[in-house]
């Protein structure tokens, strides 16, 4: 089993508990729905599990109402959880050039002489890209787009993938 992060709760919305939630899955129709229980990191919640009552979709995102949150006092506290799932390793099979992100934490990141950059800690979503955030020994992490460009290969199975960066990115 794999824990799979699949949403981030933005805000609460209304005054009956509902949070809105940002979607980091491919399919969220199905990770989303009433009676799943999903696995939390940050927030106030200190790790506690929350099991989704009602889900309807607004403008294209979910709207999450959450045991034991029915106001929206209770939802703010919400504000900023990462939501996650176990899923097993077969659902993490992507397209052919796609790759979940759980599969990308702890691999090597290596330029394309094949020096060590660092290891990928995890991956951060934004509005455009995302970034792989690469710890190295005895510096502050490294910010790698995640895009094309600087990205020339991904080999899970060998654990490593080869990067072409621009001069002075590593130093930012």
């Amino acid at each position: 089993m794999t824990e799979l992060v699949v949403g981030r709760i933005v805000r609460p919305h209304g005054l009956r508990g509902e949070v809105v939630v940002e979607v980091r899955t491919d399919d969220p129709e199905a990770r989303f729905q009433p009676g799943v229980e999903y696995r939390t990191k940050g927030g106030q919640l200190k790790g506690a599990p929350l099991t989704a009552v009602t889900v309807r979709w607004h403008q294209g995102r979910p709207m999450i109402g959450f045991e034991g949150h029915s106001d929206r006092n209770a939802s703010e506290l919400l504000r900023g959880v990462v939501l996650s799932v176990e899923v097993e390793e077969e659902e993490l099979v992507a397209d052919e050039d796609e790759v979940h992100d759980t599969l990308l934490i702890g691999l090597i990141v290596a330029d394309l002489e094949g020096a060590e950059i660092g290891t990928v800690q995890r991956v951060d979503h934004g509005a455009a890209y995302e970034t792989l955030v690469v710890k190295r020994k005895g510096r502050t992490p490294a910010l790698v787009p995640f895009v094309a460009d600087m990205i020339r290969e991904v080999d899970v199975e060998a654990g490593i993938i080869t990067v072409d960066l621009p001069p002075g990115l590593l130093e930012l």
